[in-house]
């Protein structure tokens, strides 16, 4: 297969080769089996996936307007305190060294891994190889690659509803560039699950549409999405059935719909729940289920910050070790997504089969908007819901319970917002190729601006390091 380089004038490659980065034929998708499981004859499962992400600020010297970006990582290690720095670099490689270690004890271990492109990027600027050399062996070696799920997910680590749909599908391009880059095609080719950053659905009807399809469009076969973050399709209620896949609907103002599975992750305190196995205790308790027809095993899935945390941090290795050697082979195994959906393909269960999901709040939209009337018409819908209701929301969810990524964010809203416009303008507009430098170097730019770290914290430190990159982008794009 095509080989595509991991850097390209200093900066990672993460736009060019559009046509090698492809969704790959549906032939070429199927997640690697080891043959551990027998999905017949047991009673539940649980799945686990851990998230990593460091931020690139502009850090790297004294002046916030020449300073060069480096990672975060890289701050916390020149840093006086930097005894988590050195933990976290830790955490970043582990689960290269704990999968072949228990693969050796003759279990069967299984993990999800979920990096966002700002923290590759970061890692092998600040020369960790080590980290890269680790998950090669869990990604590339077959011994071990049928333990390893990776789930795609936004380059930039960006949430989805308040970034604008056609920069969140450049982000989705750019990380699915860098990972091919770093692990191979072949390595790409099995990447068919995706996190959402901060678990962040949209629930605008026009934005989760364009989140669905970009998806879709991006080979993508399925979606972790959190529980509250969903609601019933029929009548607006909350799944009742969180230990099966469902199926995500979006539905545009025109009328257009789009589709995808979604794995439910379960409400709760993320860190501690992965990082004491909590998802395999919860599964043992839990029975084979009807869906379709046939019989299955219940599924429990969970995302979790892989490094953060003392729980994480110092709790996970010996549980997860633990967790694994009790559960290999049992009625309850730990499992990945894919190869689960790869199961019930095999007993003839289609995504169409699945109970139908759509993003909070939009039921009452559609009872309001039965037709498919446009954006202005849905635009003076939600305007009137929202002054019914001040709990009336298109914001979206996320893992952080109900916060808004938009309110109180006008500070670095407004400058993202006019880099976004002017990339629009003086490259998309334009038709600037993907492969042209200059391309290249705007979009590395914006896609920083958009880090869901500067508008989480709002003010300080972190929104001036975001509008500095603002400031840069517009400044390379003029």
């Amino acid at each position: 297969m095509t080989h595509i380089p991991e850097y390209i004038d200093g900066l990672p490659n993460i736009c060019g080769q559009e046509d090698a980065i492809a969704a790959p034929a549906p032939s070429a998708q199927a997640i690697l089996h080891d043959g551990a499981i027998d999905f017949d004859r047991i009673n539940s499962a649980y799945a686990i996936a851990l998230h990593m992400h460091q931020p690139l600020i502009p850090a790297g010297g004294p002046d916030l307007q020449t300073a060069p970006i480096i990672s975060n990582l890289k701050a916390m290690m020149d840093g006086p305190d930097n005894y988590n720095a050195t933990v976290f670099h830790s955490c970043y490689k582990r689960m290269g060294d704990f999968i072949p270690e228990l693969v050796r004890d003759g279990k069967h271990p299984r993990v999800m891994l979920d990096y966002s492109g700002c923290l590759l990027d970061g890692l092998r600027r600040m020369g960790l190889d080590d980290v890269f050399d680790n998950l090669k062996t869990i990604t590339c070696d077959s011994a071990y690659s049928g333990c390893v799920e990776w789930l795609g997910t936004a380059w930039g680590h960006p949430v989805a509803p308040s970034t604008p749909v056609q920069d969140y599908r450049l982000h989705v391009l750019a990380w699915r560039h860098h990972f091919a880059a770093i692990f191979g095609l072949e390595a790409l080719s099995r990447v068919t699950g995706f996190s959402p950053c901060e678990m962040a659905l949209p629930n605008h009807p026009d934005v989760a549409y364009a989140f669905v399809k970009t998806l879709k469009d991006c080979g993508y076969r399925w979606v972790m999405v959190q529980e509250h973050t969903v609601e019933r399709l029929e009548d607006g209620g909350p799944i009742r059935r969180p230990h099966c896949p469902h199926r995500l609907v979006a539905r545009n103002s025109n009328g257009d719909t789009a589709g995808i599975i979604a794995a439910i992750k379960t409400q709760g305190s993320d860190t501690k729940l992965i990082g004491q196995m909590q998802p395999y205790y919860e599964a043992m308790n839990l029975n084979r289920i009807d869906l379709a027809g046939k019989s299955v095993p219940s599924l429990v899935t969970q995302i979790a910050d892989g490094e953060n945390g003392g729980v994480m941090m110092n709790e996970f290795p010996g549980k997860y070790k633990d967790a694994t050697c009790q559960s290999s082979g049992t009625q309850t195994p730990p499992v990945n997504v894919g190869e689960y959906l790869d199961y019930l393909d095999s007993l003839g269960v289609s995504e169409q089969d699945l109970p139908a999901v759509q993003p909070v709040m939009q039921h009452r939209i559609w009872q309001r908007m039965p037709d498919p009337a446009g954006p202005e018409a849905l635009a003076q819908t939600i305007a009137q819901l929202q002054k019914e209701d001040d709990r009336f929301h298109v914001e979206g969810g996320s893992w952080t319970s109900n916060i808004s990524w938009v309110r109180g964010y006008e500070n670095m809203l407004g400058p993202m917002e006019r880099a976004s416009a002017m990339f629009s303008e003086k490259v998309l507009r334009q038709n600037v190729p993907a492969s042209d430098p200059r391309y290249r170097r705007a979009l590395y730019h914006l896609l920083l601006t958009q880090t869901s770290c500067y508008r989480y914290w709002g003010e300080g430190t972190w929104a001036d390091y975001g509008r500095e990159l603002c400031r840069r982008t517009m400044e390379i794009l003029e």
